[in-house]
């Protein structure tokens, strides 16, 4: 089979790859029907995460089962389904508690030794516990299918943010980032009842899919000069309930600031190139709140799943670009150099 590797920094590669197979009982062998990029993947790409050359790559995806093992219960092939950016047993105490990313048997698709999502197919170590079954009838239903595909990851981990920055009805929130995850972040505050979204970013082709998606304002300035905006905007108060889809010490130290006195900010960007930016005796003296990390996907996705099929939510305007396999390092090349905000990929 054809899958996405990684050889080195910028040196995305598609190649023939050994076949999925089942290894052990709990096991299922998927074949994909859509993948993505996801914004995580590029500090690969940049060479700010290592990996081994010729290790897969992607963690995004749905597809049909084709084989399942022994012990599998939940699924049987020709099933339609969607799978978390982590596997996990469905068994232990964390995955019990709904924290599925810290299951001791779980682990990251793409991992050493593990299948990638961006390829023709994937074995899915413990399928009762990862995959989530669709209706068979998204399958002819492209714009569906892809909206389907955000439950992967980018709709639970918006969903995630908003749930840590305590967003509830009426609630005026703020969300710094503009890439997916951020966009997805206010479509997870307007579908808990935010009053006011305002939306942080600068690149107006994604601002306007936050407004379409429920943001209210738009701030374009960076820094100071936004949190200024901000504060403005909220008569000098701030929000009650910032989303930081980002990850870097600027963005961080934003989130802080337009945070209102008792909020709380819900932080889902990976940290990357620097310290966080945070000042706890700040936010130990304004009582503001942090939650969030690693989004557990697979306890958001049977909450989100009948908001999808039935329209209320529609997160496929993210992905703005859509590629085959061989597209695939192109479409690297144009989410690095952000002339592609999120890229589909159609095995």
């Amino acid at each position: 089979m054809r899958a996405t590797v990684i050889h080195a920094p910028h040196d995305i590669r598609v190649e023939e790859v050994p076949d999925p197979a089942i290894q052990q009982p709990t096991d299922a062998v998927l074949r994909v029907l859509r993948a993505c990029i996801c914004g995580s993947d590029l500090w690969a790409y940049r060479g700010e995460s290592a990996r081994r050359p010729g290790q897969r790559i992607g963690h995004e995806f749905l597809g049909v089962v084709e084989e399942a093992g022994s012990e599998v219960t939940g699924f049987r092939p020709g099933d339609l389904v969607v799978a978390p950016f982590v596997w996990s047993d469905g068994t232990c105490d964390f995955c019990s508690e709904d924290l599925q990313t810290s299951c001791p048997q779980g682990g990251f698709w793409g991992s050493v030794g593990y299948d990638g999502g961006q390829g023709e197919a994937v074995r899915v170590p413990f399928a009762d516990g990862t995959l989530v079954k669709l209706p068979a009838e998204a399958v002819s239903d492209d714009r569906l299918l892809t909206a389907l595909l955000a439950l992967s990851d980018v709709m639970g981990t918006g969903h995630h943010a908003a749930i840590g920055a305590g967003v509830t009805r009426g609630s005026t929130v703020a969300v710094v980032g503009d890439g997916a995850v951020g966009l997805c972040g206010v479509l997870a505050a307007k579908r808990l009842g935010a009053e006011r979204i305002i939306a942080l970013g600068r690149h107006q082709a994604r601002t306007d899919i936050a407004k379409t998606f429920g943001a209210t304002d738009v701030v374009a300035e960076r820094g100071d000069a936004a949190v200024a905006a901000v504060r403005e905007l909220t008569g000098g108060q701030g929000a009650h309930a910032v989303i930081e889809a980002v990850g870097t010490e600027q963005s961080m130290r934003t989130a802080v600031e337009i945070t209102r006195d008792g909020g709380a900010i819900g932080y889902v960007g990976v940290p990357h190139g620097s310290g966080t930016g945070l000042d706890l005796s700040v936010m130990f003296d304004r009582n503001i709140a942090l939650r969030g990390g690693v989004a557990p996907v697979r306890a958001y996705i049977p909450e989100l799943l009948p908001d999808v099929l039935d329209g209320t939510i529609d997160p496929s305007p993210v992905f703005d670009l859509s590629v085959g396999l061989d597209g695939v390092p192109a479409g690297y090349r144009a989410m690095d150099e952000r002339t592609a905000l999120k890229v589909l990929i159609k095995p």
